[in-house]
């Protein structure tokens, strides 16, 4: 895939038309926007188109309303807080195609700004093409969200895995495609992390199931140093490997995979690192008895961290290297009493003067509630585009903007 496409920064902005999609996909309650992360992500972008001269139409969907107009999902609430960060008035249409609309976005001045309706009250937007109709439908409607803008701007990594209207399809009907600014950034450091990583390279994957990261794992063996894996699904690896693990968590079907992962890394001279000892409980509650066990999880208990000594190797491990990926948890970190070893683990590709890459939601909240984000090389901002990116598939977002 390539990776060098070209950005906001490469076009004349000035008395142009730009349609931007955004990830405006925010937490609303009560008509409230509860976390504005994902908006002030944007405001480079933003800023920049507005500050060029262009007039800006922005498209977003928020959660999911499957095809149908639903108030809880408004992207109203999201006008107000956009207004306050950038310090100006934006507008706000009613849909986000149609003439209304379009006689809205062409009316805009130079510098002004619109955020129109959820575009997945459409069900053009994100639909399973499985017939010639459905296909005219979906193209239909991308090229009417086209009518916005005579420029198109993705600065939307979080959606760029989606062959959607406002994602992908949209830039066929567009003269000018490009990445914005945090698309860009994301494209940088993962991109690279793919296709020419500093070495040693060492990935830590985390997270309940093997099966939600079994293709970045078999992805990552053709390229890593180390391969470090935590979590729940650390213990299908375990079981695979002959030890007994009480009432951890296991994919009993993926036993003989978790075996062919850790064959194929000994053949590629990939050193794979399991917990060499585990943070055990009676039940699952931070209100547990506990207890720190080796590999073996005796019958009746089971592994909701990573131990003392698993935190020591990882971190050893970490110390050594020039690029980290991290993606998933190293325990149940969102029960204070399982939480020390995805702490130790954030503490240590922190401290390893690495180029650091995290992605993930988990990953994100655990260093987040670290308060070492500022020490991370770069924060991805797309759980799903960043693991698909790391397994090397096309995100059809990214391949439908402009080549440099």
């Amino acid at each position: 895939m390539n990776f060098k496409k070209k950005s906001v920064r490469d076009i004349e902005l000035k008395g142009r038309k730009v349609v931007m999609r955004v990830d405006f996909n925010v937490p609303v309650k009560e008509g409230k926007v509860k976390d504005d992360t994902r908006i002030k992500a944007a405001l480079p972008t933003i800023k920049y188109i507005s500050d060029k001269g262009a007039s800006l139409v922005l498209l977003s969907h928020l959660g999911r309303p499957d095809g149908a107009v639903k108030p809880e999902f408004s992207l109203r609430p999201t006008v107000d807080v956009l207004s306050k960060l950038i310090g100006k008035p934006v507008l706000f249409a009613d849909d986000c195609i149609g003439a209304a609309t379009v006689a809205k976005a062409q009316s805009l001045k130079p510098g002004e700004i619109m955020i129109c309706e959820n575009t997945r009250f459409h069900k053009e937007e994100d639909m399973k093409a499985k017939t010639e109709e459905d296909k005219a439908k979906a193209d239909t409607f991308a090229k009417e969200l086209a009518k916005l803008g005579d420029i198109y701007v993705n600065d939307a990594f979080g959606t760029a895995h989606r062959s959607h209207g406002s994602t992908a399809k949209i830039c066929r009907h567009v003269p000018v495609s490009v990445a914005g600014f945090l698309m860009e950034k994301e494209i940088k450091y993962l991109g690279d992390a793919v296709a020419n990583p500093q070495k040693p390279f060492v990935a830590i994957i985390g997270g309940a199931k093997v099966s939600d990261k079994l293709a970045v794992l078999k992805a990552l063996i053709q390229k890593v140093d180390v391969l470090v894996i935590g979590g729940g699904m650390a213990y299908t690896f375990l079981k695979a490997q002959g030890h007994q693990i009480g009432k951890s968590l296991c994919e009993q079907e993926l036993l003989g995979t978790a075996k062919e992962i850790m064959d194929e890394a000994a053949a590629k001279k990939v050193k794979l690192l399991l917990p060499c000892d585990n943070i055990a409980a009676d039940k699952f509650d931070n209100a547990a008895q506990v207890k720190t066990v080796g590999q073996d999880i005796p019958e009746g208990w089971m592994a909701l961290d990573i131990g003392p000594k698993a935190v020591a190797e990882f971190s050893e491990a970490i110390s050594k290297a020039k690029t980290v990926v991290w993606n998933g948890p190293m325990g149940c970190f969102e029960m204070p009493n399982f939480a020390k070893g995805t702490l130790g683990v954030c503490k240590a590709v922190a401290n390893s003067g690495a180029l650091s890459i995290i992605g993930g939601g988990d990953s994100v909240a655990a260093v987040n509630q670290s308060g070492l984000a500022e020490k991370m090389t770069h924060i991805s901002t797309g759980g799903g585009a960043s693991l698909e990116l790391l397994e090397g598939k096309e995100l059809p977002g990214l391949k439908a903007l402009n080549d440099l």
